[in-house]
């Protein structure tokens, strides 16, 4: 990979041994001793990469970041400093830098942080590109939703990039993790998968780091990780906004470092696994409430892929209900109108289990509006501007609840059981609603 790096330094010694340095790997690099220069630099040769010294004399580093970024929101910028804090880091980040670099920097660190700044600046660009023709594509279908089969695709090319995919709960994160994984160059080696809300900080570190024997009660013998297990292959982090304070900085190391160690253990392994995250919430909320690092965000958000819910995407309800339908079981034309209508605040999960539940009901014949349990007669005034049916929770409760007794013909218990609720909320709820 060719690349062409600016450095703006006024330090002549250092600025004129990096260009030297990264000349030797065949790169372009040129030098700049002011950020005034500099700025003139990067309009004139569109470096991929810029080092920027936070001391310069004619402007605060971080300014100057901000000049650079404004004429060029995409520019990859690595921000040297002598005088690295957390409170530095973290504002060089909210300014829009690639990565912080603390002087005298290790040249081998350095050289990773400029490929790795590069890869993603250009992952960013074909993001784009594919985002913009999907937009323009869609341009005369308001409704259609865009497809991720390219994005995806991308992901899967660059192997070795980490990933975060976000979207609601039940929009496919996980299906399309293992999709990035089946696609790539690591598809014949292991992908194993960790919920990280679902360990605690103990169990979580000894799944993913493994651990040696005695390193915490009950711990009668060594395990190894899944960083270990996967080797060539894929890691997957589910929920990582719960990952724990703790272990924050353990991943972050793996990301940089590719090296980890096991819970009471003292020798360094080698991790060559990639790692795909998710979460269902904005990581960069994470950061802003400091229940996330910044550092680890910036590493993780390489290749960000957004998953929309499944009410921005009418045209695929249909199609995935009928891949959901167990063989010989069928829809009439009311029940795709009810499906259609229906807003899935559960997503792809939702509609999978609710067709699931459909068919046992219908015995395996047809499928129709009762056996779906969703509203289905909504108020005229609940239609939106683009047609689609827009109702409170309060009508949509009572009318599903109202649905279930019907199918089950007025048996409670069924009825509890057919929309995943105890017995008693639903009593309570018939109360309230007057049913």
């Amino acid at each position: 990979m060719t690349l062409s790096l600016l450095v703006v330094d006024d330090d002549a010694t250092v600025r004129e041994t990096l260009v030297e340095y990264f000349d030797t790997f065949g790169w372009t690099a040129r030098g700049a001793g002011t950020a005034t220069a500099g700025r003139q630099m990067v309009a004139e040769h569109a470096p991929d990469v810029v080092l920027l010294d936070l001391r310069l004399p004619d402007a605060d580093g971080l300014r100057a970041l901000d000049a650079l970024r404004a004429d060029d929101p995409e520019l990859a910028v690595i921000v040297l400093t002598g005088f690295a804090d957390v409170r530095t880091a973290v504002q060089a980040m909210k300014h829009g830098a690639a990565d912080l670099l603390e002087k005298p920097v290790d040249l081998e660190v350095l050289t990773q942080a400029v490929q790795r700044a590069a890869q993603r600046g250009r992952m960013k660009q074909e993001l784009e590109l594919l985002r913009a023709r999907v937009r323009a594509d869609s341009a005369d279908t308001p409704q259609l939703a865009p497809t991720f089969d390219e994005l995806i695709t991308l992901a899967a090319q660059n192997a070795d990039a980490p990933v975060l995919l976000q979207g609601e709960t039940g929009t496919g994160k996980g299906y399309v993790a293992r999709q990035i994984h089946d696609r790539s160059a690591r598809a014949s080696a292991p992908f194993v998968e960790i919920n990280c809300a679902s360990l605690s900080t103990t169990f979580f570190e000894s799944e993913l780091f493994g651990h040696e024997r005695g390193a915490f009660t009950d711990a009668r013998q060594a395990k190894r990780g899944l960083l270990e297990v996967a080797d060539d292959g894929t890691v997957f982090l589910d929920e990582i906004a719960e990952l724990g304070a703790e272990v924050q900085p353990r991943l972050l190391k793996v990301l940089e470092e590719r090296s980890f160690r096991r819970l009471g253990g003292t020798t360094l392994l080698r991790s060559r696994a990639r790692v795909i995250v998710a979460t269902h919430q904005p990581l960069a909320d994470a950061v802003a409430d400091r229940r996330f690092r910044a550092d680890l965000y910036y590493r993780l958000q390489v290749l960000t892929l957004t998953l929309p819910p499944l009410r921005a995407r009418v045209e695929d309800i249909l199609p995935m209900a009928q891949h959901f339908l167990p063989l010989g079981s069928t829809l009439t034309p009311a029940a795709e109108a009810a499906l259609t209508a229906y807003a899935w605040p559960g997503n792809i999960r939702e509609l999978k289990n609710t067709l699931w539940r459909a068919s046992i009901l219908a015995r395996g014949d047809a499928i129709d509006v009762v056996h779906l349990g969703l509203p289905v007669e909504l108020p005229a005034s609940s239609r939106s501007r683009t047609g689609t049916t827009v109702y409170t929770l309060e009508e949509a409760e009572r009318e599903a609840i109202r649905v279930a007794l019907s199918a089950a013909d007025g048996n409670r218990s069924q009825a509890s059981r057919m929309l995943g609720i105890a017995r008693s909320t639903l009593l309570e709820k018939l109360r309230r609603y007057g049913l």
